[in-house]
């Protein structure tokens, strides 16, 4: 891999390797863009094959994060932390506080946080070294489980996919296929169930499926079978990658709205359900909520104050949709659009604001 040319074709900014003999730290920072503000991202522990997959994973995800905060309207910019070991056997308190250490090196240009492999008792860890993480211990201030300001988020996606698609923004009624009914996924079905909508649901762990049966009337089916069953939304609260060209032709939908991350495998497959007319909610904008909910922690957390903004993902997703219809463009084309214009913009305001801030000192 060319690092400095993969850098300079998507304008990153920073790439820190952070090393600590003594606890065995191997862990990767990038930092793509601070022009909305600090980077923030959060960290995964994982067992890459190579060093190269963990480099390309934090490129990747820093990426990811800046678009995903700047769509959010967050005055932060994407970052991510990769660790590499096995979340499960090679965590230790020097190895999270060594890495405290390299964040607080950072001096606030990045903003860590809980991610796949850590946990909020991890992040307690970091915390002793540096203020700059979020998702610490409600001890700390912190906003605890994102889960359920993730599920209401995609909650009020939902109802603003089905005003777009239907023509109201009411779910009752309605038919929801939801694949992983985990964390995130069991919250948005008690939202949807409240609403009066009817759920079919499916997931890898029994007990889950289980559990969404008796305590929302749910329809249960085969992991490989929700995606042709007959519905108004499929959400994908899963995996990623599971809108594809063997799933599509089976879809029988009229939108897509789900929290899980890079539900397209490929762009293209984002312009096929432009083709096919189904109304797809851009992952990354409608599962913001999380992210959102751990940064008010960086204003002093109010629950109240989160929550509004977390529901404003609705309003957020609606000029999405005029976007996309506009620029005749799929809506994943359109949240890009979105995110990037709005770095541009302030990119061009600082700029400006610096120039007439140099010009002031140079009389």
């Amino acid at each position: 891999m060319k690092v400095f040319e993969y850098m300079q074709k998507y304008d990153y900014e920073q790439l820190v390797f952070c090393h600590d003999e003594a606890s065995g730290l191997k862990a990767i920072i990038a930092i793509h863009d601070t022009t909305l503000g600090p980077a923030l991202g959060g960290c995964r522990m994982w067992t890459y094959a190579t060093e190269e997959e963990a480099i390309q994973d934090a490129l990747r995800l820093a990426r990811g994060m800046t678009y995903k905060n700047a769509a959010a309207g967050l005055n932060l910019g994407g970052g991510k932390t990769v660790v590499i070991g096995n979340p499960r056997t090679d965590k230790s308190e020097a190895l999270f506080r060594a890495l405290g250490r390299y964040v607080q090196s950072l001096n606030g240009r990045y903003i860590t946080a809980e991610d796949v492999g850590t946990t909020v008792h991890d992040m307690d860890i970091i915390h002793q070294e540096t203020k700059y993480v979020t998702g610490v211990s409600e001890t700390y201030g912190s906003s605890g489980n994102p889960s359920p300001m993730t599920a209401l988020g995609v909650f009020r996606g939902m109802q603003a996919t089905a005003k777009e698609a239907f023509g109201s923004d009411s779910l009752e009624g309605k038919v929801v296929a939801v694949q992983g009914v985990g964390n995130v996924g069991y919250y948005l079905c008690k939202h949807l169930y409240e609403a009066g909508a009817k759920l079919i649901v499916t997931d890898i762990n029994e007990d889950n499926v289980k559990r969404a049966v008796e305590e929302f009337g749910a329809q249960a089916v085969a992991p490989n079978d929700i995606f042709g069953v007959e519905c108004d939304i499929f959400a994908p609260c899963a995996l990623g990658a599971v809108i594809n060209d063997e799933t599509i032709p089976q879809l029988k939908c009229k939108a897509i709205a789900g929290s899980a991350n890079n539900q397209l495998k490929e762009d293209r497959h984002g312009d096929k359900l432009q083709e096919l007319g189904i109304l797809y909610a851009p992952d990354y904008v409608i599962n913001a909520g999380g992210v959102i909910n751990v940064a008010d922690e960086l204003e002093g957390y109010n629950a109240e104050r989160a929550r509004k903004k977390v529901e404003n993902i609705y309003n957020i997703l609606l000029n999405v949709y005029q976007i996309a219809k506009e620029q005749g463009i799929p809506t994943y084309k359109a949240a890009d659009r979105l995110a990037e214009q709005r770095i541009e913009t302030m990119r061009r305001t600082r700029s400006n604001f610096l120039v007439n801030e140099r010009s002031l000192h140079s009389k």
